[in-house]
């Protein structure tokens, strides 16, 4: 990685996009610390020391935006709503499904266009829920219908720049913008995390050999943790194909051995990310408009203890499990979703069969459409399961000490975009025919 990061600053366009990418980091990082206008920054500081676990999955999200209330305090997450509710529409909607397949750049714009006017719409709603919620709590110096319709501007308009931002990088940058702003904000919070590892060993009474062991536990933990997710992360089932002889234009072409590689977690941490925002997403709407939800009753509570289970530790056990077993079948739902919408087997076996090529034992066509859906549904499985695991096991071992994430989540997305992010940086290196690298 490191060696690629090098040979990246030594190549003109690829140490452009970079310095692009970074510029646009620093912006987003500013916007974090630019409070909505009309807001007690004192009383603020009181409300959000007060508040339930949401917010801290809100705010680690958002970089530290959320609790001091500022432009990006709703972050990416409307946007990522929307991007959910847009590709589920398109596996239901006849027209929306062709315009994917068969529409090609013109059909990804409208659909992007869809996204943002969807995302907008999230916004203004969740804006609106944001300053209802804190109407009465003092945050506001004047509150009232100007003081509203300011504040739910501003971070519409927080949210539309992030939106923009994210464009910008994906396509003038390295990476995917969305993750890179989502990835920024997680790792934001690893000085307050090497404060809090250092606080366990050295406490106000002198030095502690308790806490030293903890701190040791939680770094090999941490260490073996990102191990495993980088090894399945870049895992992958090499399938073997052969290609016969054929003619091409005057010339005879000799007969090829390839292979087509099937990664173990193709979909990478986006069911994560989309499975989380629809875990919390019940907790995030009753909270918005309902100031103390801890005086919810009957089945309201019951919806807000169960979304609350994902980033809290506050609910009863009960929550957690029924919690974690809906958090797993999202994840394992997501990978499938997001595989088969990457990898089409029937049109990979097509695709081989017209360029006169087969899998070894396999016949051409259905057989090998059969075969290579047996072995996506076996990666997959295994991908999810392992996606899953990661996720929901430190939030059933109340394993939460670290402010550094909201569980095994995190870990996982931060991780997932660093390789994703990387294999970008790699392929840009590749397309400029970068001497040094490919040697």
């Amino acid at each position: 990685m490191f060696k690629t990061i090098k040979n990246a600053l030594k190549t003109p366009d690829v140490r452009k996009r970079l310095f692009y990418t970074l510029v646009l980091i620093i912006l987003f990082r500013l916007g974090c610390y630019i409070t909505v206008p009309g807001v007690n920054t004192v009383i603020l500081n009181e409300a959000m020391s007060s508040n339930n676990g949401l917010v801290g999955f809100i705010d680690i999200i958002s970089g530290g935006a959320f609790s001091r209330f500022s432009i990006f305090a709703m972050s990416i997450s409307p946007y990522i709503t929307a991007s959910i509710v847009v590709q589920l529409l398109a596996m239901v909607i006849p027209s929306l499904e062709r315009l994917v397949k068969e529409g090609g750049e013109e059909g990804k714009r409208i659909m992007n266009r869809y996204t943002k006017i969807i995302t907008i719409v999230l916004a203004l709603i969740e804006a609106i829920g944001i300053y209802l919620s804190y109407q009465n709590s003092g945050v506001f110096i004047n509150p009232g219908w100007l003081t509203g319709a300011l504040v739910v501007a501003t971070l519409v308009a927080g949210t539309s720049l992030l939106m923009w931002l994210g464009e910008q990088i994906t396509s003038k940058g390295i990476g995917n913008g969305i993750s890179i702003i989502i990835f920024i904000g997680i790792i934001s919070g690893l000085p307050a995390a090497v404060t809090t590892v250092w606080n366990l060993i050295v406490t106000s009474t002198g030095f502690s050999t308790i806490g030293l062991i903890t701190s040791l536990g939680i770094i090999i933990g941490a260490i073996l943790l990102v191990a495993g997710v980088v090894f399945v992360q870049q895992a992958e089932r090499r399938v073997p194909v052969q290609y016969s002889k054929k003619v091409v234009g005057r010339r005879m072409v000799g007969a090829q051995n390839t292979h087509i590689p099937l990664k173990l977690a193709m979909a990478g941490v986006m069911p994560v990310i989309f499975a989380s925002s629809f875990m919390t997403f019940p907790a995030m709407i009753i909270s918005m408009f309902v100031h103390d939800p801890s005086t919810l009753t009957g089945f309201w509570a019951g919806v807000y203890n169960f979304s609350l289970a994902t980033s809290s530790s506050s609910v009863g056990w009960g929550y957690s499990l029924a919690n974690a077993i809906v958090y797993l079948l999202l994840i394992m739902g997501f990978t499938f979703f997001y595989t088969y919408a990457t990898f089409n087997p029937a049109e990979v076996s097509n695709n081989i069969k017209k360029n006169g090529g087969f899998i070894p034992g396999i016949r051409a066509g259905k057989p090998t459409t059969e075969y290579l859906s047996s072995i996506i549904t076996k990666l997959t499985i295994f991908g999810g399961l392992f996606l899953s695991i990661i996720a929901i096991l430190p939030m059933l071992l109340r394993f939460t000490s670290l402010n550094v994430s909201f569980g095994g989540t995190s870990i996982l997305i931060v991780v997932g975009v660093a390789l994703e992010t990387v294999q970008q940086l790699e392929s840009q290196l590749v397309m400029r025919h970068y001497k040094g690298f490919l040697e």
